[in-house]
C-alpha cells in the first residue's frame, strides 16, 4: 500500500469530518447476528451515546458496527460511518447520517482514531485486535490526546489483559499503561467513563 496515494481520501475525510465534535468511536466484530446478544448491547450503547448527546463513529458495516449505528441512528445525535472497500463481507449498513468510503485502511483508522474523544472495542477478530492495538500504542506513546479506551466485555478480553500482565512481568510494558485501558460490562458503566472524561 502506498501512503501517498492515500493522501487524497485523508484530506478529504479530513474535511467533511472537522464539524463534528464529541465523537465517540466503537470498534467490533462485522461477523456478529442481530440474534446475537452482543448485538442488542452494542445497539443499546450506540443508543445511549447518542441521547447523551455524543456522535457515535462505527466502520459502517454489518456486525457490531451495525448495531451500534443503528442505536446512534435512532438516537438524539450524529450516527457516522467510515466505511471500507472490501471484496467481501463488509456493506455500508443503513443506519448512518453519513458515512464516507475509503480504499485504504489506514486512512480509515486515522479518522476513526483521529476523530473520537474516547474509543470502546467490542469482542472481534484481527481487525478490532488491529485498532485496539493501534490506539493503545498511540496513547502510550502520548502521539495522541489521552481519551478513554474502553474494553466492552470483560470474559471475552480476560486473556488478553493476562497476556498484557505478561508484558509487563518481562518489562516490556510499563505497569502504568495497563491503566490506559478501562473494562466494563454495560452501557452505564460505558456511558459513565465517558461522561467523566468528555465534557459536552
Amino acid at each position: 500500500m502506498s501512503l501517498v496515494n492515500s493522501g487524497p481520501e485523508l484530506l478529504a475525510a479530513n474535511e467533511r469530518l472537522a464539524s463534528y465534535q464529541n465523537n465517540i468511536t466503537v470498534f467490533g466484530s462485522a461477523r456478529i447476528k442481530d440474534k446475537d446478544p452482543l448485538y442488542q448491547k452494542a445497539y443499546e450503547l450506540g443508543k445511549a451515546l447518542s441521547d447523551a448527546g455524543y456522535n457515535v463513529f462505527t466502520g459502517a458495516g454489518p456486525g457490531i458496527m451495525e448495531a451500534t449505528s443503528k442505536g446512534a441512528f435512532e438516537g438524539k445525535s450524529k450516527s457516522i460511518g467510515l466505511n471500507i472497500d472490501l471484496p467481501r463481507e463488509q456493506y455500508t449498513n443503513p443506519y448512518l447520517d453519513e458515512v464516507i468510503t475509503f480504499e485504504y485502511f489506514f486512512s480509515r483508522k486515522v479518522m476513526l482514531v483521529k476523530n473520537a474523544s474516547a474509543c470502546v472495542c467490542f469482542p472481534g477478530g484481527y481487525g478490532t485486535a488491529d485498532e485496539l492495538m493501534e490506539v493503545l500504542t498511540l496513547l502510550q506513546t502520548q502521539k495522541m490526546k489521552p481519551i478513554p479506551l474502553i474494553l466492552y466485555g470483560s470474559s471475552f478480553w480476560k486473556p488478553l489483559l493476562l497476556w498484557f500482565e505478561t508484558l509487563v512481568d518481562k518489562g516490556y510494558v510499563n505497569r502504568e499503561h495497563l491503566e490506559l485501558i478501562k473494562v466494563v460490562d454495560s452501557s452505564d458503566e460505558t456511558v459513565s467513563i465517558v461522561k467523566e472524561s468528555v465534557c459536552l
